[in-house]
């Protein structure tokens, strides 16, 4: 059941609905096109998304490395796992501790904007550290409150 703020009762449930489809749901997609980036017959998807990237879009990099495939393995996999973690501790463990939850992916998602865009400027790939505030944005953004402040909807009193 999909979720809106203006039907949520509870405020909290909304909040891990965010973190279950939002915050994993591009590492869902990112992490299996990476992976799959590194048989040949199926790495367009990867190499498209990667060239987007690192703008202009100029057919680098095109995933005839060995190092590329190598590196794009890694990061597919833990994607796909960091997914995963989200995707289960948004739907088992939220509710036993909400803000630490919260906290745990913001300061998570904070630590890989910083790396991330570090590295990305000084390899000379700076144009991906604007696509990732965007990312940071998106993900961060409706969980940056903390989960006990998420106001009530649909008149609830409790």
């Amino acid at each position: 059941m999909k979720l809106h703020p203006h039907e949520v009762k509870n405020g909290n449930a909304y909040h891990a609905q965010i973190l279950a489809e939002g915050v994993s749901g591009g590492d869902r997609f990112f992490g299996p096109a990476l992976t799959l980036g590194t048989i040949p017959s199926t790495s367009d998807a990867a190499r498209i998304g990667l060239d987007i990237l690192t703008w202009p879009v100029d057919g680098f990099p095109d995933y005839k490395s060995e190092e590329i495939r190598f590196l794009s393995a890694l990061t597919g996999g833990f994607l796909v796992g960091w997914a995963v973690m989200i995707w289960n501790l948004s739907s088992l463990a939220y509710d036993l501790a909400p803000e630490a939850i919260r906290s745990a992916v913001v300061y998570g998602v904070c630590a890989w904007f910083i790396f991330d865009s570090m590295g990305s400027i000084t390899s000379g790939h700076w144009p991906n550290a604007f696509w990732n505030i965007l990312v940071l944005l998106v993900v961060v953004g409706p969980i940056w409150r903390p989960a006990t402040d998420i106001p009530k909807f649909c008149g609830d009193s409790t």
